[in-house]
């Protein structure tokens, strides 16, 4: 029997219709459901060329074993970043604060209000490569929402007061810029422009 996301438009949403996973599109009604059961979210971001995507998805997103949890203790949301760029950047953003490196497919966990407290890559089903299993990562975090659920909220809130603040970025300088700065920026356009193939520097460049 289909998911919810057997009506997207989004082709690589539709990949993901015969999965276990009770997956919800990005909306209201998967927050608003998570509000009324209590329960993180597990946001999933990916695209249709992404190799990882795929493999995850056979080795986790169509096991019964790792849908069963899912489906028990968490809402889940799959995204694809070519349709919501937007939400793609913010919570790439967060699991670049959280672990210090990003990619796809992208694995958020989060609040009912939609702040990130824990996430990453690419997971296996189980423990390899020194990574842990999907169905641990899983496990531990069911355990973290029913025993620390306060530093949860609080690390949550933490990383979207963050992601907020890198949003709006410094505040724009009210100092007049040194002439010289001008000066020096403008003689290095003029010494390293290509006049014969455009652009600055002599490496080869795209048509």
């Amino acid at each position: 029997m289909s998911n919810r996301l057997a009506d997207c438009s989004s082709p690589y949403l539709r990949q993901h219709k015969d999965n276990p996973v009770d997956w919800f599109p990005w909306g209201d009604e998967a927050f608003d459901r998570a509000r009324e059961r209590d329960k993180p979210i597990f946001l999933s971001v990916g695209y249709s060329a992404c190799h990882w995507c795929h493999v995850m998805e056979h080795e986790s997103f169509e096991s019964e074993e790792i849908a069963a949890i899912l489906n028990q203790n968490f809402v889940s949301i799959k995204v694809d970043r070519e349709e919501r760029p937007d939400i793609d950047q913010i919570y790439m953003q967060a699991v670049q604060m959280l672990t210090g490196s990003g990619g796809w497919p992208m694995s958020v966990f989060m609040t009912h209000e939609g702040q990130p407290f824990f996430g990453g890559t690419y997971w296996p089903p189980d423990s390899r490569w020194g990574r842990p299993g999907f169905g641990q990562v899983l496990l531990a975090i069911v355990d973290a929402w029913q025993t620390k659920r306060e530093q949860i909220v609080q690390q949550g809130a933490q990383i979207g007061e963050n992601l907020r603040q890198a949003c709006q970025g410094p505040p724009p300088s009210q100092s007049p810029l040194d002439p010289q700065w001008i000066a020096e920026a403008d003689a290095w356009l003029i010494r390293h422009h290509d006049p014969q193939h455009g652009g600055f520097g002599g490496a080869p460049k795209f048509p």
